[in-house]
């Protein structure tokens, strides 16, 4: 698709002056095309700033000027675009050649200034938020909460009135769990809830604040050691554009969502973390992240709040890591993590029907 017709028709998206139609075929489009989607994250981006800053006209006339400067020095054509598309045309398209104009050095200053710093500071007032649920108690019902009942080594009782919620998967039959280090940071109890509505007392053995990963270990007789869980994890990076898939609980109940691995890198070019294009709601803190091989490649972690879609996950080599420190700390205890999948080959039906026994909602107080 022509460059211009594409950035056209990302302003008609984010406007609204697709018909029903077309934005569903364009949806469609940006679900499986990577870089169509991070450009709709781009214009959102830039559009908000645009919107938001009192000098958008002073921004224009001096993206004019540049353009003007530059095609008088001969250094580009002219191009006969209005609106703001041109705008979003001309920044991208000379952005290079601006970068190195000494004549521009006042639109550097706008850009940067207006833009991306104001950007950056909206980020770290809380655009990037985890997905831990805080519950809100003082609604007539509670997701039934009240009617769940707690299973204990001494004591049947009901449920632990938690005051958060996130997800955790086994990662070791014998009762370890991963989920999230910023959700077991503020439980000072762990409960972890089974599909069969069973809880189950659970304690932090590890949590490591660098990748946002956690293991739990349950510490309750009344809990069956499960055998040959049915996913691996991956120690190897994903694929730009691998389709994806999370189970998790911003319900009561457990939910499933499908996407794609949209960045290689999380939030401002975390190494450690994907950026995923999936539809994630307070709750699925902890969730896996699955390839359609049945490979665990991620833990979700948070998501940005300003931007549709934009998802990060923590990777899953960095639950390897986890072992490693504990080691390193003398912990004895022997964890061993499925290294094959009997997912593989099975429809996505089948593959979550499998997966359901094996990812628990984590809640506490």
């Amino acid at each position: 698709m022509d460059e211009l017709l594409l950035i056209e028709t990302v302003e008609r998206y984010l406007k609204g002056d697709m018909t029903a139609q077309e934005k569903t075929f364009f949806e469609e489009i940006r679900k499986k095309n990577p870089d169509i989607d991070q450009l709709v994250v781009e214009h959102t981006f830039l559009f908000n700033e645009l919107d938001n800053q009192a000098n958008v006209k002073a921004f224009k006339h001096s993206l004019y000027e540049v353009e003007n400067k530059l095609t008088e020095e001969g250094l580009i054509a002219k191009k006969q675009l209005t609106g703001k598309g041109k705008v979003v045309f001309l920044w991208k398209r000379y952005k290079r050649s601006i970068a190195v104009a000494a004549s521009i050095a006042g639109l550097v200053s706008i850009v940067t200034t207006a833009s991306i710093s104001n950007y950056k500071n909206k980020e770290d007032k809380g655009a990037i938020t985890d997905l831990m649920l805080k519950i809100d108690k003082t609604a007539k019902k509670v997701d039934d909460l009240d009617k769940r009942t707690l299973v204990t080594n001494t004591v049947t009782q009901k449920n632990p009135n938690p005051d958060f919620r996130a997800t955790g998967f086994l990662i070791d039959g014998k009762g370890f769990i991963v989920t999230n280090a910023h959700v077991v940071n503020r439980m000072k109890t762990i409960y972890v809830e089974n599909n069969k509505g069973e809880y189950f007392i659970a304690q932090t053995i590890f949590a490591d604040k660098h990748t946002d990963l956690a293991i739990l270990k349950i510490n309750d007789t009344a809990f069956k050691q499960v055998y040959n869980l049915p996913y691996s994890i991956n120690k190897s990076n994903s694929n730009l554009g691998e389709q994806i898939f999370t189970m998790g609980y911003p319900r009561n109940e457990i939910v499933y969502g499908e996407g794609y691995v949209s960045a290689k890198s999380g939030n401002d070019g975390d190494s450690t973390s994907y950026q995923v294009s999936v539809s994630v709601n307070p709750g699925n803190s902890g969730g896996p992240v699955l390839n359609k091989r049945g490979e665990i490649i991620g833990v979700i972690t948070s998501k940005n709040s300003t931007a549709d879609g934009v998802v990060f996950a923590a990777k899953s080599k960095n639950i390897y890591k986890l072992l490693d420190a504990l080691k390193e700390n003398g912990d004895t205890l022997k964890i061993k993590l499925p290294n094959n999948t009997g997912l593989k080959g099975l429809d996505r039906e089948q593959q979550v029907r499998k997966m359901e026994d094996f990812v628990f909602m984590v809640v506490g107080n």
